[in-house]
């Protein structure tokens, strides 16, 4: 059943300058790469689980069984491993298409003349780069499997700066300067966005480790010069991240100034309502005191009195306070 599994989801295609062949399986002993320096084999599998045709595939091509167990780890780090002239490379990649901006391992096996690419889920963004070979369009097909793999690492980075292009449109619309709000929706939606950019900054940089140290590799007749234009788009791709984190950080600190600004002018318009009415319920306090010998309290006008002088303490105080331009 693992084995059914195994070839449903594996299919290879050899080319050259002048010939194109694509083949699925039936039996595991069909899965041998042609021995032909002018034909480069690219098998490409779904599912990271099929350790034992995994296995029986690397000895029957006669690859380093060191593969055996790098492929029986189920969870790898961003690695390039230089084995036997071919290389062992994984890392992470961002699955663009989920809203959660999930990601899966992928793995690419390289020599001079094959390229055994395995991805964790079904679905790629290689589709344009199979047409291309079919088609025979541009260089690919004149190429070997240095220049294959560099595609296929395009591809993902292609896919990440178009995606965040389209997520930085959305955002933009949704967290203008004019729209900024100090409640808690709009700090929601610029905190979901910081999310999404620390993601992609991950993503981003998994690649760029990855390719940094392909660019260090020496194998046969592998060469590593495409890779310095990949290094230089992940390079952009991080620093527009990190410029628009930079932005979502200024608009955070612009929503806090502003509840700042807000509570300092409620706190001022209590400060100067407490300022006026202290000394009128001052004065309300010493008269209405309980005791027997208070003068004012037998004057016939201390009442109308009283009130005048609360009413032009209020009217100076006021007048102080606009004056200053308290309010």
């Amino acid at each position: 059943m693992m084995e059914n599994d195994f070839l449903d989801n594996t299919s290879i295609i050899s080319y050259s300058a002048k010939t194109y062949k694509k083949t699925t399986y039936n039996v595991m002993s069909e899965i041998v790469f042609q021995e032909n320096n002018s034909t480069i084999n690219w098998l490409n599998t779904y599912g990271i689980y099929f350790h034992d045709a995994y296995k029986q595939v690397i000895l029957q091509n006669n690859l380093d069984d060191f593969l055996i167990k790098l492929l029986g780890d189920e969870d790898h780090p961003n690695k390039v491993i230089l084995l036997d002239n071919l290389l062992f490379v994984t890392t992470r990649v961002l699955i663009t298409e989920s809203q959660k901006l999930d990601s899966e391992q992928m793995i690419f096996i390289i020599s001079s003349d094959f390229l055994w690419s395995i991805q964790e889920r079904s679905g790629d963004y290689f589709g344009w780069i199979r047409e291309r070979l079919e088609g025979n369009k541009g260089i690919v097909r004149k190429k070997k499997a240095d220049y294959l793999l560099f595609l296929l690492l395009e591809s993902i980075i292609d896919n990440y700066q178009d995606t965040y292009i389209i997520n930085a449109e959305l955002s933009a619309n949704k967290l203008d300067s004019t729209n900024i709000k100090p409640t808690p929706e709009f700090t929601s939606l610029v905190e979901k966005r910081k999310q999404e950019l620390f993601n992609f900054k991950k993503a981003t940089m998994s690649l760029k480790d990855t390719i940094v140290k392909l660019e260090k590799m020496e194998v046969k007749d592998f060469n590593v010069k495409y890779f310095s234009e990949l290094k230089e788009q992940t390079n952009n791709l991080i620093s527009n991240i990190d410029f628009e984190l930079q932005e979502l950080e200024s608009k955070i600190n612009l929503i806090f100034s502003i509840q700042g600004h807000r509570l300092n002018e409620v706190m001022k318009t209590l400060t100067i309502l407490s300022v006026i009415f202290i000394p009128l319920t001052f004065l309300a306090g010493i008269y209405g005191m309980n005791f027997e010998n208070i003068p004012e309290l037998k004057s016939e006008y201390g009442y109308f009195i009283l009130l005048g002088i609360m009413v032009l303490i209020t009217i100076i105080s006021v007048w102080y306070f606009k004056r200053k331009k308290w309010f």
